[in-house]
């Protein structure tokens, strides 16, 4: 648990408006999914734990799409339009009318740059300074801007179209996060001018017009791996697989088994309890919690799913959206659950699909059982009650109830309500026809001759 910061109120603004034209998508850069979510859900995760009175994010290229990614990210997240894209100042001068009336400090993120970590967000609003500015020290600073720094204090940054020769040469390079005071940003963002290499008003020209004001600027420093940012596919891809390589290990230390972490691909949200164990090849989408003592087998697709201590899953198992597991739950090899939950001790062993039911505890489910939860307009529900048993191939038409300790016969239709200690076939009488077997194959096989 990262230390919580004692500076009184935050806001943090996310700058997510660029179009990112070297992804070479319609689709907006912040959109682009790295460990399951949007790259701007990272951003407002690590945002999140400086706990923030409110959150802004500045859109501008494909803005109604953002606008609906993040309201389904963090609903009470306010959207800032940026409709021309004239530098990182001007998307926080569409700001200002949403933070009138707010005091406290500022937070500048960068919905494209995923890595910054809880610590070093509290480390930065904490600084004992009026402006205070994340950087790092690159191994190739190319093209970043630079930190100009004389003893504590940050004179000012210059951006590399701007810098001279020996101001290229420094190593110390800015993040573009910054913290600063809300009532010295609102003085000074309406002075930003854009006579720079570029003609866009930068942000980081904040550092200059304070210390011109006599204000204090500071320098956090953080790992550079923190500050990677995504601007083309194979930064997205290597993002990726730096994000499930920190996400593997943290896993491990948090005392999970993992068969061969190498095969195991997480989300950003995936929440797993000490002494899970998780098989080869299994992808955890968003919204999955995993309790402590379950055991996932190989080659599982989880999403938005509950699994409870005791339970365990696959191997080749789906659970979609709303799938909740109870205790000591099992579900075997080729079963999909959604919008379903199981109670303790149900068992789901195979080939089967769980779609809108409630199954009570106990109840056996056989294999190429269907609950046939869809008219093709309206979903219906199917409800199972406890101690059930379902026989192999059942085709469960809802809306429909099975009672408790209720069986259906195997390959039955179940169209009507079963009551509680009933057994229910719904399947054709069957009919033997002797030898006609022979004669129906002996006549298949002539004609194939014939032709």
């Amino acid at each position: 648990m990262s230390e919580q910061p004692t500076t009184g109120p935050i806001a943090l603004i996310v700058l997510a408006a660029g179009q990112g034209s070297r992804m070479q998508s319609d689709l907006p850069k912040v959109l682009h999914p790295l460990g399951g979510m949007p790259l701007v859900a990272h951003a407002l995760a690590a945002g999140r734990t400086l706990e923030p009175e409110t959150v802004i994010v500045v859109a501008g290229h494909g803005a109604e799409a953002v606008r609906r990614s993040v309201g389904k990210l963090d609903p009470e997240a306010k959207i800032a339009l940026q409709t021309e894209q004239l530098g990182t100042g001007h998307a926080v001068q569409q700001t200002i009318p949403q933070l009138e009336g707010f005091s406290g400090k500022v937070m500048v993120l960068y919905g494209d740059t995923p890595f910054i970590g809880a610590e070093t967000l509290a480390a930065l609003i904490k600084a004992p300074a009026d402006v205070a500015v994340l950087g790092f020290e690159a191994a190739d600073p190319g093209r970043y801007g630079r930190l100009i720094v004389e003893g504590d204090e940050l004179q000012r940054i210059v951006e590399y179209k701007d810098a001279t020769e020996a101001e290229r040469a420094i190593a110390l390079c800015n993040s573009g996060v910054m913290a600063l005071d809300a009532d010295l940003l609102r003085s000074l963002i309406a002075r930003l001018g854009n006579d720079n290499a570029s003609g866009e008003y930068y942000l980081t020209d904040l550092v200059a017009l304070a210390r011109a004001e006599g204000q204090r600027a500071r320098v956090v420093i953080c790992d550079e791996a923190e500050t990677l940012g995504i601007n083309t596919r194979a930064e997205l891809a290597a993002a990726e697989a730096a994000f499930q390589t920190r996400a593997r290990a943290q896993a491990l230390a948090d005392g999970v088994t993992l068969a061969d972490p190498a095969t195991v691909w997480f989300a950003l949200d995936t929440a797993i309890g000490r002494d899970a164990v998780v098989g080869q090849n299994v992808v955890f989408g968003p919204g999955v919690t995993v309790e402590s003592g379950a055991e996932i087998l190989p080659f599982c697709h989880l999403e938005g799913c509950h699994i409870s201590a005791g339970a365990t899953v696959g191997p080749f198992a789906r659970l979609r959206p709303g799938a909740e597991l109870g205790g000591d739950v099992h579900v075997g090899n080729f079963v999909e659950i959604k919008n379903s939950v199981l109670d303790e001790g149900v068992k789901v062993g195979h080939l089967t699909y769980l779609g809108d039911a409630h199954v009570g505890e106990r109840t056996n489910i056989g294999a190429g059982t269907i609950t046939c939860n869809y008219d093709g307009v309206m979903k219906h529900r199917t409800e199972i009650g406890v101690d059930a048993f379902i026989g192999s191939d059942t085709m469960l038409v809802a809306p429909v109830r099975v009672g408790d300790r209720a069986m259906t016969g195997s390959g039955s239709t179940i169209t009507d309500n079963v009551p509680d200690d009933a057994l229910a076939i719904g399947r054709a009488r069957q009919v033997t026809k002797p030898g006609l077997a022979s004669r129906l194959m002996a006549a298949l096989r002539q004609k194939k001759r014939e032709h």
